[in-house]
This record gives C-alpha cells, sequence and structure tokens, in this order.
C-alpha cells in the first residue's frame, strides 16, 4: 500500500552522437556550397558525370558523412538511468 518513491532524473545531455552528427552535416554542407560555386564557375569538373548522378550526389555527401560520424562517434553514458532504461 506504498507508494513507490518518485524517481527523479537530471536533465540528460545532448548525446555526442547528435552533436558529431548535426556538426558533420553542416561542416559538409559549406564544404559542398564551395563545390557548387567551383562548379558554377566550371562546369566541366562534373561534364563527365550524367546528369541523374549529379543531381544526387550532392545532397547524399553530407547526409554520408553525417551518418558515419554518428556511427563512429562514443554514446553518452547514462548512469543516471536505471540498469534497465540504460
Amino acid at each position: 500500500m506504498h507508494a513507490d518513491p518518485q524517481i527523479s532524473y537530471s536533465k540528460p545531455p545532448v548525446e555526442t552522437k547528435v552533436k558529431v552528427m548535426g556538426l558533420t552535416a553542416y561542416l559538409a554542407g559549406v564544404a559542398g556550397m564551395a563545390v557548387l560555386q567551383t562548379v558554377a564557375d566550371d562546369p566541366s569538373v562534373i561534364a563527365f558525370l550524367p546528369d541523374w548522378i549529379e543531381a544526387i550526389t550532392l545532397p547524399l555527401v553530407p547526409t554520408a558523412l553525417a551518418a558515419v560520424a554518428g556511427f563512429k562517434a562514443k554514446h553518452t553514458p547514462r548512469p543516471d538511468l536505471p540498469a534497465d532504461q540504460r
């Protein structure tokens, strides 16, 4: 008949994986913008690629880099959580 004690959790930190993925996506996007400016000045840089590959390559590069960075980053531990929720 006793109520369970109220469990209080600390404010969770932002996961390291999320920080790394966000920063990587931003930096890759900036690099992609630089590539776009280069290609706009000299389209022969990517002229050897089929048009459909040109269209999907630029958005895929930051996405792939962010995914790899998030996969490689360490998980942020949460010792304040019960063992079954870690």
